[in-house]
């Protein structure tokens, strides 16, 4: 292992032990740090996988407030990311077989829910619009595959995490987390296809 990886391990390593013993303290501005930084990305992920926005919204908070009173089970030897996707999936799941005994996969895939746009409607750049048009389509794709391969190629894309990272949010073998992510990109990329024809 040469230098610069042995020095950014220990820097992830001392940063996710500082979190976690601030976890451990209920540190009020630590927990407005992680809030702040990671907002934007739960959130979505939320909307992926309940495929609804207002459910989506009241899980974000509900996922805070877990993370506030059992912050204590975070042990800091993995990203917190990792985590927190963790918690936010079991409260999803929880939720929603409270909601309805039918599969989980079959609730998902009934929501006709768009995913979340941007609300700024200002007139952009040409080259913004043709990213924003390439997004929903992706968007629109992604949503319309089943959960399972949707959140692992969410997990894997949008939120950059790493295949074993990703077998611990969803519980699932490393192999069922490459074979689904596998699956889901062939999904995707033929939903893609026909929407172009």
């Amino acid at each position: 292992m040469n230098a610069t990886a042995y020095c950014s391990m220990n820097t992830m390593e001392s940063e996710t032990s500082a979190i976690a013993r601030g976890l451990r303290r209920r540190d009020p501005d630590l927990l407005d740090r992680l809030i702040e930084q990671y907002q934007h990305r739960l959130l979505r992920y939320l909307v992926y996988l309940s495929g609804n926005r207002e459910l989506a919204e009241d899980l974000f908070q509900e996922t805070w407030i877990r993370v506030l009173e059992r912050g204590h089970q975070y042990d800091g030897r993995h990203e917190f990311s990792t985590w927190l996707y963790a918690v936010a999936r079991n409260l999803t799941i929880d939720y929603l077989r409270k909601k309805s005994p039918v599969s989980l996969d079959g609730l998902m895939e009934n929501e006709e829910h768009a995913p979340f746009e941007p609300a700024d409607t200002r007139p952009m750049a040409w080259e913004v619009v043709q990213q924003h048009e390439q997004a929903e389509r992706v968007g629109a794709a992604l949503v319309s595959i089943p959960v399972e391969y949707r959140e692992t190629v969410m997990l894997r894309f949008q939120e950059g995490l790493a295949l074993d990272e990703i077998a611990m949010v969803t519980g699932a073998p490393l192999g069922t987390v490459k074979s689904r992510l596998y699956r889901g990109l062939n999904m995707l990329m033929s939903r893609l296809k026909g929407a172009q024809a």
